[in-house]
């Protein structure tokens, strides 16, 4: 069964220790949920550091992770569908969904 990379953009962190409480029962709800889908849940990213053939850039990168799962699914419309339900999507963020070839 193929496999997809969930790349996370965005999102927030939880002002208050109930909204941390909250957000984490969602994840927990969502990963349950499709629990038998995920290869690696994942987790949150620190500040990333770009690479280039003239060094190293401390910039977090054109358009910075905050975090990925890996995900089996079926096919696109699948990964998409359990992608849609992600809990990041209502705390400002977005999900990148790419398939990782097998080699």
């Amino acid at each position: 069964m193929p496999k997809f990379v969930f790349a996370y953009h965005g999102g927030g962190k939880p002002e208050t220790e109930e909204e941390g409480a909250k957000a984490m029962a969602a994840w927990g709800a969502w990963m349950e949920k499709h629990g038998k889908d995920l290869v690696d849940p994942g987790n949150p990213v620190g500040m990333s550091k770009t690479v280039t053939a003239n060094g190293v850039e401390n910039n977090g990168g054109s358009n910075p992770l905050s975090g990925y799962s890996l995900v089996k699914a079926s096919d696109m419309d699948a990964a998409l569908a359990i992608a849609k339900g992600c809990p990041i999507l209502h705390h400002g963020g977005t999900v990148e969904v790419v398939e990782a070839i097998d080699m």
